[in-house]
């Protein structure tokens, strides 16, 4: 404790003082060198004494929050959760102070307490499929338990990528100074990107494709099983594109009773 960097300066001060207390050293020495004063060392010596290590560390746990605060805080906490009347987009700290008429620290503080960032947002997407959760279920179980020696790959395509080719050279980075491309640029169309991961390796294995048909999605899926041994098993997941549930890729994958997607 009393050579750690990283407890309370307190606590590393109350353990000096013990082990200077075990040398032999003077009351006065250790006030010189500690800082503190007779009282200090006697109330943790006999704290030490009694409880050894559980008696060098602070009895007071911080004033008590008084109705109060606990009322502003609540407050600020249900404001944050209304939308701005102004019609913007969402709080910054600064306005619903200005609002609540706080100071901008505190909204700030609370919202940390709470871990609230109102700049942030995650999007989801509600399903109207009545088999939704057997479906799921089917998918989850492939990923965490799959099939005894079988592949299990996840498959998603990147589509309307540009081809871009810069007309001026790029110049390398160098000491103070980024990468430079040039500005003018010509356009080769659009590329589709293919790519299928390897759930049990983390093998990546993608494919370039100009057009983003069902034929161009077979055509990996023959890539892709070109990799593997004839006689392994493979389970594909992938979306619900207009693309993956054509006649063509359910010849190739086989006659399966119910098309499951995710």
């Amino acid at each position: 404790m009393a050579r750690s960097r990283k407890i309370k300066a307190g606590d590393g001060r109350r353990a000096r003082v013990i082990l200077r207390l075990a040398k032999g050293e003077s009351y006065q020495r250790i006030m010189l060198l500690e800082g503190c004063g007779s009282e200090f060392i006697t109330r943790w010596r006999k704290r030490f004494e009694a409880e050894r290590l559980a008696g060098l560390y602070a009895r007071h746990r911080g004033r008590i929050v008084s109705e109060n605060v606990l009322s502003l805080e609540a407050q600020i906490l249900s404001a944050t959760q209304q939308p701005p009347p102004d019609g913007s987009t969402h709080w910054t700290t600064r306005k619903l102070a200005r609002q609540l008429g706080v100071s901008h620290s505190r909204v700030a503080r609370v919202w940390a307490q709470a871990g609230i960032q109102p700049h942030r947002l995650r999007r989801y997407m509600a399903s109207n499929d009545p088999q939704f959760e057997e479906k799921a279920l089917d998918i989850i179980g492939l990923y965490k338990k799959p099939p005894l020696n079988a592949a299990v790959f996840c498959v998603d395509e990147k589509s309307a990528i540009q081809a871009l080719d810069r007309f001026d050279p790029v110049l390398p980075l160098s000491p103070g100074r980024a990468e430079r491309h040039g500005f003018e640029y010509y356009r080769h169309g659009t590329l589709s990107l293919y790519a299928a991961l390897h759930t049990a390796s983390g093998k990546v294995i993608g494919h370039t494709a100009a057009r983003h048909r069902s034929a161009e999605f077979v055509a990996f899926l023959e890539q892709l099983l070109a990799c593997l041994p004839q006689e392994q098993a493979v389970h594909i997941i992938c979306d619900n594109l207009s693309a993956h549930k054509t006649k063509a890729v359910f010849r190739f994958s086989g006659p399966p009773p119910q098309p499951t997607h995710s």
